[in-house]
């Protein structure tokens, strides 16, 4: 996520670069043939190029609206992440006490209950954003434009070991448990609900709280599952295939649509080449922006800030806790927070 005020030219420059240059190497190679070799048969009427630029800036604006509307849902579901996970700081905190239990138990095991809960839970936002980061074929980060754009920060996921942080919040015994699962996020949930069971048999909690507890677990199962569709769920192949077909048809087509039109101005029949080139720009970099937006979890600068969010949470659980040792929240690298 971009936390400046905007993208500064630079960063739209080395994001569109290349794109660029090949605009205006084609749009020089046009102009010369027609204007330099007087080859004008490769002109083309602006008419038919005109309806056609009309129709791709209808798509381009449709596809836009349904990536954005892709990562608006990320960003709320995350949102929602946030909310509930505070509500279950609260809940282990208040929600499991020793006034019901048989034995007597101390404040020191009591704050150690709560702590595993919290500590397990931040396990789960931390196995869950690295599923996250998972890379799958559709998304486009392998790029040449993300890539070089990519040099200006840092994705957490990429630089850390999921197995080395699991174990500063989970017991050995349940890293053991869950290793070789498939969906380990589910599993760590899974751990929770059966302490769960055990706190309310050795009465450190009763039957109401427990099912309020247990819900908690099943509005973040709801959460994950929500995260996990739209991270395993492509935005649809046939509409972002036939998007790059016609936009591409467009750019190839409009210097040979412009070529007679500034041949007309006479001696600035070559402004076809900066023009042609500025329009081709706009039209793909309206492409781009859909593209950047299409996968939100993919590691890009578009990303919902799934890293900054989960260290968020981490550090109002444990203040929660009464904790004073807390993490310092992650900032941005060149104005991009993952």
């Amino acid at each position: 996520m971009h936390a400046g005020k905007h993208f500064s030219f630079l960063e739209a420059f080395i994001w569109t670069r290349w794109d660029i240059l090949s605009f205006l190497l084609y749009s020089t190679a046009v102009s010369v043939l027609y204007e330099g070799f007087g080859i004008t048969q490769i002109g083309i009427p602006w008419l038919p190029v005109a309806l056609i630029g009309t129709a791709v800036a209808f798509l381009i604006g449709f596809k836009n609206n349904a990536t954005y509307d892709r990562l608006w849902e990320a960003r709320k579901i995350w949102g929602e992440i946030v909310n509930q996970s505070r509500t279950w700081g609260i809940m282990c905190r208040d929600f499991i006490t020793p006034y019901r239990s048989a034995v007597e138990i101390s404040d020191a095991e009591i704050n150690s209950i709560h702590r595993r809960l919290i500590d397990r839970h931040i396990a789960w936002l931390t196995a869950l954003r690295f599923e996250l980061r998972q890379p799958k074929n559709w998304e486009n980060m392998t790029s040449r434009s993300a890539r070089a754009f990519k040099k200006r920060f840092k994705v957490p996921e990429e630089k850390e070991n999921l197995d080395e942080l699991l174990q500063k919040y989970l017991s050995r015994e349940e890293f053991d448990q869950i290793q070789g699962t498939q969906n380990l996020p589910a599993q760590i949930l899974s751990l929770q609900s059966k302490d769960l069971k055990e706190l309310e048999h050795r009465g450190l909690t009763e039957d109401f709280r427990h099912i309020e507890l247990e819900k908690m677990l099943g509005t973040f199962y709801t959460c994950q599952g929500k995260a996990e569709r739209i991270k395993n769920f492509p935005y649809p192949r046939v509409f972002s295939t036939t998007n790059r077909y016609f936009v591409g048809i467009f750019l190839g087509l409009l210097p040979l649509g412009l070529a007679p039109e500034f041949h007309k101005l006479g001696a600035l029949a070559w402004l076809n080449i900066p023009f042609s080139t500025l329009v081709s720009w706009v039209y793909n970099s309206m492409e781009k922006i859909g593209v950047s937006t299409e996968n939100p979890f993919q590691g890009g600068a578009n990303d919902v800030p799934i890293s900054s969010i989960s260290r968020a949470i981490e550090i109002d659980l444990l203040q929660i806790l009464g904790e004073t040792n807390v993490p310092e929240p992650i900032q941005p690298v060149h104005n991009i927070l993952m």
